[in-house]
């Protein structure tokens, strides 16, 4: 099967009950039912048009996804619509990871954030010295997330 998005994409898709989310450097993130192979829905943040590096998360019909426009952007599943939008210092180009009702996602400005799941609000962040566009890994109770300056962190 091959699907034409229109665009560069550089982020993994994440799947759920025969769709794929993904983004795009055409400052979009798309919902593409695999059955039809058709493109369900297309996202833009209507205020900065900054392409899509991240890849998605997606948990309870929600797709969290860090996007250059400095945002985390939590998305309805089936309709594209935005459930809520974080603010970061810089690009976010790290994978956001979900666990325990809780998102976790780094940012270009050197911080791990923890926003809650249901809404977007800020829980904690933590400053690691240096860029984070790695994706943080959750297991055991514990965080894990690499930063540009060759450190790992982790937390738990």
């Amino acid at each position: 099967m091959q699907l034409r998005s229109g665009a560069y994409t550089g982020a993994s898709p994440a799947l759920l009950a025969g769709n794929a989310f993904y983004g795009t450097f055409n400052n979009e993130v798309l919902g593409v039912n695999l059955v039809s192979r058709q493109v369900g829905w297309r996202y833009q943040n209507p205020q900065r048009q900054f392409p899509f590096y991240s890849s998605a998360a997606v948990i309870e019909a929600r797709v969290v996804v860090g996007g250059r426009d400095k945002m985390v952007h939590c998305l309805d599943a089936y309709t594209g619509r935005p459930h809520w939008t974080f603010g970061t210092q810089a690009r976010v180009e790290s994978s956001p990871a979900v666990a325990a009702g809780r998102v976790f996602v780094g940012s270009n400005d050197g911080r791990l954030y923890v926003l809650a799941f249901g809404d977007g609000r800020k829980l904690a962040e933590f400053n690691l010295g240096a860029p984070v566009s790695a994706s943080p890994a959750v297991a055991s109770g514990r965080v894990v997330v690499g930063s540009q300056d060759g450190k790992l962190h982790c937390f738990g």
